[in-house]
């Protein structure tokens, strides 16, 4: 191997090492800072609660662990409190709002993945007429809530959008649920 074929993949390797990887996951708890920051994991995982659980969960404990990870990276900077539990408070830094200005920017976005507990059973063979009431009941609940966070509150675009979206989607899990409590009806 020739000397400068070497410097090329040297360079190569050590942007993919000193680059970390990030995931959508990254993505999210950058954007959830740029909304909410200062905040520490323990708000983050509050915050996502009543935000982005309904569309992207984040088990609690890799909340922590990508705070760490993307300060680590330079992509937070990260403050100690001076007293008390000394909790460790996130903001985004510029690398870190630079990631997050690139990546909101890149139209290249994967098809989301549906993750549905009473969908997977009904693939899985439970009978769908049991699952409908229960499965109806939720969904006309989060559409009903879903519809009282958008009459009441003051939000970004963006965020208005998503529950627009979020709307949209329980409408028609409370369609497709009716319908096969209806064919329950019918058998009867």
């Amino acid at each position: 191997m020739n000397r400068s074929h070497r410097t090329v993949l040297t360079g190569l390797y050590h942007d993919r090492v000193s680059t970390p990887r990030l995931s959508d996951t990254s993505y999210a708890v950058l954007g959830l800072l740029d909304l909410f920051e200062p905040a520490t994991p323990y708000q983050l995982k509050q915050i996502a609660q009543v935000s982005i659980f309904h569309f992207w969960s984040i088990p609690h404990t890799q909340l922590y662990t990508e705070c760490a990870r993307l300060a680590e990276a330079g992509l937070l900077d990260e403050r100690r409190e001076e007293s008390g539990r000394r909790r460790r408070v996130y903001r985004l830094s510029a690398a870190g709002r630079r990631a997050l200005r690139e990546w909101r920017a890149d139209p290249n976005t994967d098809l989301y993945e549906l993750r549905d507990p009473g969908l997977l059973k009904l693939f899985c063979g439970a009978d769908p007429a049991s699952l409908a009431e229960t499965q109806l009941e939720r969904h006309e609940r989060r559409l009903h809530s879903y519809e009282e966070l958008l009459d009441q509150t003051d939000m970004s675009e963006g965020i208005r959008l998503s529950l627009e979206s979020g709307i949209g989607h329980e409408r028609e899990y409370v369609r497709f649920w009716s319908r096969l409590r209806e064919r329950r009806s019918e058998k009867r």
